[in-house]
């Protein structure tokens, strides 16, 4: 499938996949419970949950990899919710229009095949 098909799907499915919540620290019954979470929320152009796959598309000033980011995944009542956070600020001076595709697997996200994902980061149009 080409990149900008499977672009334009992922952005007309983002409002079905986006809890549109943005959190520095998880959910808990108390203040005690919270877990400090790495990085900043990062702001994605898109995200397609596919084929035991999570696909972002992030911004991009030439340098950002997929070490940059990490996502955070953490149990919901009908599966489970990743935020994607930046660990590391990309200070290139050649940024990318549409940003670039990070992937993972469900096996890498601690996921069992064909689980209910949902994603909980602002989205952001890409630069033009």
């Amino acid at each position: 499938m080409k990149s900008s098909t499977v672009l334009a799907i992922a952005l007309a499915s983002a409002p079905l996949l986006t809890g549109c919540a943005v959190f520095d620290r998880l959910r808990a019954d108390s203040p005690a419970e919270a877990v400090a979470l790495p990085g900043q929320v990062e702001a994605i152009h898109a995200a397609a949950i596919a084929d035991d796959q999570a696909v972002f598309w992030v911004s991009s000033n030439g340098c950002t990899r997929k070490a940059d980011l990490t996502p955070v995944v953490r149990p919901a009542r009908d599966g489970a919710v990743i935020t994607l956070r930046r660990l590391k600020e990309d200070s290139c001076g050649e940024p990318l229009p549409q940003g670039v595709e990070i992937s993972w697997s469900f096996q890498e996200l601690g996921l069992e095949p064909g689980a209910r994902v949902t994603v909980e980061n602002p989205y952001q149009l890409p630069r033009t």
